[in-house]
This record gives structure tokens, C-alpha cells and sequence, in this order.
């Protein structure tokens, strides 16, 4: 059906372009054929009395001459802005047969000075329509101010609680408002309001878009989803007039619920001298949706969910009572939500008899949602590729590695010494992990290259989900970020860039303790730096941290960052000089395997130490 619009377009066109040649060569044809010459030269055969015929027109005289050569006919052109009475006198006295002709110019003028403008504009608005059609998915530029909110059909898409696993706390919070479209007469009839908007924050990827479907399916009401990106276009008031068309659909729906995801992108804080056209376009946006929120009736059963991952950029106006009177927080799952959550996305997924979910729980802290249904398919798709029936316990650990440090590149070619010099510095790290009394176990150690910077990979396991630390296991966490360094130090008496990463690491780290943690004695229990929020700057938005303190205490600040670092690299030092030969040992076999276990290295690690003791005795 496209195409065969196209076809009939261009054929249109062709049919414009033959019309207008045809009306041309009929316009500017002339059957008078005849030589040009000057005007002077007219003027001479004139006097000479060779001219026996003459027409006369606005601009050029068409003739008949007779010469000695014969009779010929010859045009020339008149004089412009000449009016020039001597010339019909002298045809009358050469006794010239003259008449005079109105040259009809209404088409060529009407073709050149009306259709051709016209037809041109017309063909660069039909242009223009057409690349805005396909902006917009193929509706009518007309159309930019309806929204292009998505109403999700409950017969096929319907999400229940059933299918958002590890997020217990925030199901109970919107409980309440299931129930109120549910039995809206209840809370009526005691003369409450239902908040009118709920706020869902939480990181990216840990189910607030899930968390909204789940609750409309739930509640059995229409879900309209958009994201605030959607609003806005290139031309200014389409995006309030977007925000009027939704809540016209949602009222037109009630009850129901409105879904906003990534509503920042609407509704930043205001106001800035120098702001643009686009944050112009912006703040009128969000001052239709907060106009609607207040303008409509909370008894009518229309909810605005709305989800962020960035809740210190939102405009205060946005939080006040009346409008996302709730601010529910979707965190990142626990080991018990973790493995809630995996035992929904494997409901698809053939697992063998070997696969412990729970394990598999424990080792992804810190996963949100996203990455464990990334982790899920990945394990599929891995055992698909090895024509496994099933997926197995290894395909999963494969997957999380994959996952977290990115895809195996075994064709990246080191040469040994720089092998060698990645093996002894993730032993580095790995030694220093199992001999500091607080860090976390080692899980495997790799000199495979993944993703696209890291050479190598020491993976530490935590034992449990950790919510505080203490000063000691801080200092044991920096003290492993420079163990890799600390190792190419002994061994190779040089350092190398390997350990860019693991300085940047340790740096922030350090200036997190003595900054945020008050966890400095020279400096003192208190936190420097305020936090800023969003200020409008030079157009853009500027967050993080201002510094309220003087300069003598920044110098301060830089003296004790620098002195748990060097401190902990001492003490890091010390561990691997004593454990030298467990250092070298262990390196060989992780470049002769290429991948150690943790059990495998703690068994290795217990060798070289039973050693030592033993020829200490």
C-alpha cells in the first residue's frame, strides 16, 4: 500500500512536469523565422530603404528586408523604457508596410510568477509533512497535540502482583490504592481522598514500570503509560497541549491509572536566566500537568504513578501535598527478592536438576530486577548455543560473569609479559582479599580479557547483604583495590596503568571517608561539602556537591585522603612481602589455567601458608 502511494505521487508529478513543458514550448514558441541583428543596424537598412515590412511591439521589431542578396526576414530588439516617435515617422516616409502587435505574456507571467512560487511551496511542505509523519509513527502532522500515551489491553497484556517478585514493601503501599479503585464508595463515605499521585523512585531497572501495570492489573482498570520524553516535540505548546489530551483519554476511562515514566524529563526544577527555547517548551509542560493534576477531581478515579530514578532534580512543586502526595521507594531487591525474582523469569526456562536458585541469589548482590531477567536469558541463550537441553548451573555462572564484567574476549592477544604482569596483579588483589580480616571471600580470579578495558577479573562474594560499614572494613576495601598495584611493585620492581581503575576506585573511596563519613581525626566527625541539588547554569543543569569550607581545610581534606591511602598501601605491602611465594606460586597457575576458583585458590593459598609456618617452626 506504501509503495504503491509513492508510485502514484511521483506519477503525479511526472504528469505536473510534461503539462508545464507543453504550456512552455506553446508560450515561447515562435513560428517567425528570423535573423537577429542589432538595433542599430535596423536603423540603417531602414534609412537605406531595404525595409518593406515591420511589426512593432513593446520590446522587438520583426521584419522583411530586401538586399542584393535577396529578401530575408531579421527581429531585433527595441530600446527599453524608449518611447520612440521618430521611428514610426520614418516608416511612414520609407513608405514600410508597419503594424503594431500586444505581446500576451498572461501565462508565462502567471506560470513564472504564481504557479512555479506556489508549486514549489507546496512541494516543500508535502516534503516537510511527510519527515514529520515518520517522526511521529506515521500520523498526521496535524496531529502533534493528541498524546501518544499507550492504553494496554487488559485481556492480553494484564500484569498482576504475581509477576513482580522481591519488592514486598512497596506492593503494600499501593495496596491501599487497589482497593480504592476497587471500593471507591468506602473511603467516600467517610469523606477520605485518595492521594492523587503516587511517585515510584528507585534506580533504573528495579520495576517501577512493572510495579504501575501490576497495580492496574490488580485493580481491573485501564493503564495508560507514556514517558515524558513523549511529550515534548519541536514545536513550542505541544507539549501541553499532550498533557490536556491525557487526562481528557484518562477521565474519558475512569477509573483508571496514568503511568509517567521517567517524568524528570519533564519535570526539572524551574526558573534560570538563561534558559533555552527547549527549557522554555519544558516548564510550560510541566505547568499543564501540574494545572491538571490540581484542576481534576480525586473522586473521579484517575491515579498518576509516576517513576524517577533522579527524585533531587524533580521541582518542589511537583512534591507538594495534593499532587504525588506518596513517595514510594522500589530498591534494589535482597537476597530473598533476589531469588523471588529469579524464580519468576525461570518459569520459562528448562533448568536441570543442578541449578540452586539460591546461590545463584547470593552471588548477584546488588542486582536489580533488570539484571537478573538479563541473567536468566543470558544462561538460556548460552546453553541454546552449546545445543544443551537443558540450562545448568554453569551456564548461570557464565552469565553473571558475563553480566558483570562483559563479554570474553579470548582472541585479544597479550604478549606473555603483559600476561604476566595481569596474573600477578589479580593475585595481588586476591591475596590481599583473603588475608584482611574484613573483606569479602574471593570468588573466582580470571586473566581472560572481558568487556572493554579490563585485561582481568578478581571477584569477591559477599556473605550477606550489607547495609552499614565500619571504618576497618572501609580501610580492608581500599587496602584490596591496592593489592594489585602493591603486587606488580614487588615482583616487577615497576608499576604499570593496569591499576588506573583501582586508584580511581581508591581515591573516591578515601575522599568518601574523610568528606561524608567524618571518619578522619585530624579533620573531625562532620561532613563537608553540601549538596546542591540541581542549579540552573550557563542553560544546563549543574548537580553534586558545593564546597562550604575554607581553603586551609580543603589542603587538609587532600593532606588525610592521601594518608589513608599511602597508610593502606603500607599495610598492604607488608601482607604480600610476607606472603611472596604464595604470590608467585598461585600466579603461575592462574596463567597456566587462566581461571581459579575460589575454592581452588583458597586451597592453594592454605599450601603455601601451612608452608611457611612449618619452615618457620
Amino acid at each position: 500500500m506504501e509503495e504503491t502511494k509513492k508510485k502514484r505521487v511521483w506519477l503525479y508529478v511526472v504528469y505536473g512536469l510534461i503539462a508545464l513543458a507543453i504550456i512552455l514550448s506553446i508560450q515561447f514558441a515562435n513560428p517567425f523565422q528570423a535573423t537577429e541583428i542589432s538595433y542599430s543596424d535596423f536603423l540603417a537598412r531602414l534609412e537605406a530603404g531595404e525595409v518593406t515590412k515591420a511589426t512593432v511591439t513593446d520590446t522587438r521589431i520583426e521584419g522583411t528586408s530586401v538586399t542584393a542578396d535577396g529578401e530575408s526576414n531579421f527581429v531585433t530588439s527595441r530600446i527599453p523604457n524608449t518611447d520612440d516617435q521618430e521611428l514610426i515617422s520614418l516608416l511612414q516616409e520609407k513608405g514600410v508596410e508597419f503594424s503594431g502587435r500586444v505581446e500576451n505574456t498572461f501565462w508565462r507571467d502567471f506560470l513564472l510568477t504564481w504557479m512555479l512560487p506556489l508549486g514549489l511551496i507546496v512541494f516543500i511542505w508535502f516534503f516537510v509533512f511527510r519527515r514529520l509523519s515518520r517522526r511521529i509513527g506515521g500520523a498526521s502532522p496535524m496531529s502533534f497535540g493528541q498524546s501518544k500515551v499507550k492504553l494496554y489491553d487488559r485481556s492480553i497484556e494484564r500484569v498482576t502482583f504475581d509477576d513482580v517478585a522481591g519488592l514486598d514493601e512497596a506492593k503494600e503501599e499501593l495496596r491501599e490504592i487497589i482497593d480504592f479503585l476497587r471500593n471507591p464508595q468506602k473511603y467516600r463515605s467517610i469523606g477520605a481522598l485518595i492521594p492523587k499521585g503516587v511517585l515510584l523512585v528507585g534506580a533504573p531497572g528495579t520495576g517501577k514500570t512493572l510495579m504501575a501495570r501490576a497495580v492496574a492489573g490488580e485493580a481491573d482498570v485501564p493503564f495508560f503509560s507514556i514517558s515524558g520524553s513523549q511529550f515534548m516535540e519541536m514545536f513550542v505548546g505541544v507539549g501541553a497541549a499532550r498533557v490536556r489530551d491525557l487526562f481528557e483519554q484518562a477521565k474519558a476511562k475512569a477509573p483508571c491509572i496514568v503511568f509517567i515514566d521517567e517524568i524528570e524529563s519533564i519535570g526539572k526544577v524551574r526558573g534560570g536566566i538563561m534558559a533555552s527555547g527547549g527549557t522554555e517548551e519544558r516548564e510550560q509542560t510541566l505547568n499543564q500537568l501540574l494545572s491538571e493534576m490540581d484542576g481534576f477531581d480525586p473522586q473521579t478515579g484517575v491515579i498518576i504513578l509516576a517513576a524517577t530514578n533522579r527524585p533531587e532534580v524533580l521541582d518542589s512543586a511537583i512534591l507538594r501535598p495534593g499532587r504525588f502526595d506518596r513517595q514510594i521507594m522500589v530498591d534494589r531487591p535482597d537476597i530473598k527478592g533476589r531469588e523471588e525474582i529469579l524464580k519468576v523469569h525461570a518459569r520459562r526456562v528448562k533448568l536441570a536438576g543442578d541449578v540452586n536458585l539460591r546461590k545463584i541469589a547470593a552471588r548477584t548482590p546488588g542486582f536489580a530486577g533488570a539484571e537478573l531477567a538479563n541473567v536468566v536469558n543470558e544462561a538460556a541463550l548460552l546453553a541454546a548455543r552449546k545445543n544443551k537441553k537443558q540450562v545448568f548451573e554453569e551456564d548461570f555462572e557464565q552469565a553473571i560473569d558475563r553480566v558483570i564484567g562483559g563479554l570474553e574476549l579470548k582472541s585479544r592477544v597479550m604478549s606473555d609479559k603483559e600476561r604476566r604482569v595481569v596474573a600477578f596483579h589479580e593475585v595481588g588483589h586476591a591475596l590481599a582479599a583473603s588475608l584482611l580480616e574484613h573483606a569479602d571471600p574471593v570468588h573466582r580470579i580470571t586473566v581472560i580479557p572481558r568487556g572493554i578495558g579490563s585485561l582481568g577479573m578478581t571477584m569477591q562474594l559477599p556473605e550477606e547483604d550489607r547495609y552499614i560499614m565500619t571504618r576497618p572494613e572501609l580501610e580492608d576495601r581500599l587496602a584490596v583495590l591496592l593489592g594489585g598495584r602493591v603486587a606488580e611493585e614487588i615482583v616487577f620492581k615497576q608499576i604499570s596503568t593496569g591499576a588506573q581503575n583501582d586508584l580511581e576506585k581508591s581515591t573516591i573511596l578515601a575522599r568518601k571517608m574523610v568528606e561524608d563519613y567524618g571518619m578522619s581525626e585530624r579533620v573531625g566527625p562532620m561532613t563537608l561539602g553540601l549538596e546542591r541539588g540541581a542549579r540552573l547554569l550557563m542553560g544546563e543543569y549543574a548537580y553534586g556537591k558545593e564546597a562550604n569550607y575554607s581553603e586551609a581545610t580543603a589542603q587538609l581534606i587532600d593532606q588525610e585522603v592521601k594518608k589513608i591511602i599511602t597508610d593502606n598501601y603500607d599495610r598492604v605491602k607488608d601482607i604480600l612481602s610476607e606472603n611472596t611465594a604464595a604470590l608467585q606460586g598461585i600466579a603461575e597457575v592462574l596463567l597456566e589455567k587462566e581461571t581459579l576458583e575460589g575454592d581452588a585458590f583458597r586451597e592453594l593459598l592454605d599450601e603455601y601458608r601451612s608452608g611457611r609456618q612449618a619452615a618457620t617452626l
